[in-house]
């Protein structure tokens, strides 16, 4: 299994921008699809967005679209979660979680094998 770190995530104004990012180790996750899931307090943990191995495809989810980009370094063995244009509804627990190898992306979280152990990011308004 490959092991993750998420790191990045603090407090923001409404409209700010935060870049987090999670670090693989293990393996190398070149071969694994990505995706990165929120949880906020009284929610069930959501989908956010989602890169393929190779990075062929993406997927995001509407509340998000427009605003938020994934992008993966599989040389750093790394995946970035880029978040603009943020709200308060954006404020959540943020977990990274691989799928594979040659995973495909989902949005069923228990379709991912291995996670982050996540990290808080607060939008005030």
């Amino acid at each position: 299994q490959v092991q993750l770190v998420e790191s990045g995530g603090g407090l923001v104004e409404a409209g700010g921008s935060l870049r987090l990012s999670c670090a693989a180790s293990g393996r190398s996750i070149s071969t694994y699809a990505v995706a990165w899931f929120r949880h906020a307090p009284g929610k069930e943990r959501e989908f956010v967005l989602g890169i393929t191995w190779k990075g062929g495809a993406t997927d995001y989810a509407d509340s998000v679209q427009g605003r938020f980009t994934i992008s993966r370094d599989d040389a750093k063995n790394t995946v970035a979660l880029q978040m603009n244009s943020l709200k308060p509804t954006d404020t959540a627990i943020y977990y990274c979680a691989a799928r594979g190898p040659w995973g495909t992306i989902t949005r069923d979280p228990a379709d991912f094998g291995s996670w982050g152990q996540g990290t808080q990011v607060t939008v005030s308004s």
